[in-house]
């Protein structure tokens, strides 16, 4: 029997397709966002081979990379039951089960699992609101998705920085309003930014997410590559947002 066939969405999910890769998702809970196309879409550097996610989700974001980075294996970690174990059947589902690994854990608990220097690339698409800003949602997925309640920054940032090796690169995808605060805690753990490239709805609002590569124990200078931008107007995507959701651009 085919997985696919095996394989079939659950009571309150749905089964949905982006890109090359079928997924599984709640249908009134946590859904992926845009962020997780904008962030897999900026990892790319020579030798991405031995990597790490924290704080996966349904696993969009290791399961796109695994097909992309065919020499790629990945380890996807994810601290809520419900989404680990989507994350898993979406894992199996793209027939991915032997490059990409699923551990339904506590972030913070992963210096006691890997030793140090075991990755060569890291990356994370983190809630960026401390708790007390902004609402709250009363479904729990969404709540610790989007606010700091399992997780901190600085607890992010200094995991990622015990994991990388020397040389490694630290993905991530944040809010610009903390951007200050982030940077400052990259540099604390010795990781440098390298790489920074600003999203834009379109060319005439402010920045609503800054995408970040830093490096771990690398000197000191930043590319600022143009903005990118998601709209050009009303809900017309642009030619580059096109190609990375995938959409036929005839």
């Amino acid at each position: 029997m085919a997985i696919a066939d095996e394989l079939k969405a659950e009571s309150g999910e749905t089964l949905d397709g982006i890109r090359d890769i079928k997924l599984f998702q709640a249908k009134n809970g946590y859904r992926f966002s845009v962020d997780a196309l904008l962030l897999e879409s900026f990892i790319s550097a020579p030798r991405l081979e031995k990597g790490l996610e924290l704080g996966a989700g349904s696993g969009i974001i290791s399961i796109l990379l695994a097909k992309r980075l065919k020499d790629a294996r990945i380890t996807a970690v994810e601290i809520q039951e419900s989404f680990a174990r989507r994350a898993e059947r979406n894992v199996r589902l793209n027939r991915l089960s032997g490059r990409v690994r699923v551990l339904a854990m506590d972030m913070k608990e992963l210096k006691g699992v890997f030793p140090a220097n075991e990755f060569n690339f890291v990356f994370s698409n983190p809630p960026f609101r401390r708790p007390g800003t902004g609402r709250m949602s009363r479904d729990e997925e969404r709540a610790i998705a989007r606010h700091e309640i399992e997780i901190t920054l600085p607890e992010l940032v200094s995991t990622a920085s015990y994991l990388l090796r020397h040389s490694g690169k630290f993905y991530l995808i944040y809010h610009p309003f903390r951007l200050a605060e982030l940077v400052s805690l990259l540099r604390k753990h010795r990781l440098e930014p390298k790489k920074m490239r600003f999203v834009h709805s379109t060319s005439a609002e402010e920045a609503k997410m800054v995408l970040i590569e830093a490096v771990k124990g690398s000197g000191t200078w930043l590319k600022v590559p143009p903005p990118l931008y998601i709209y050009v107007k009303g809900d017309e995507y642009t030619p580059e947002m096109k190609r990375i959701l995938g959409v036929d651009q005839a």
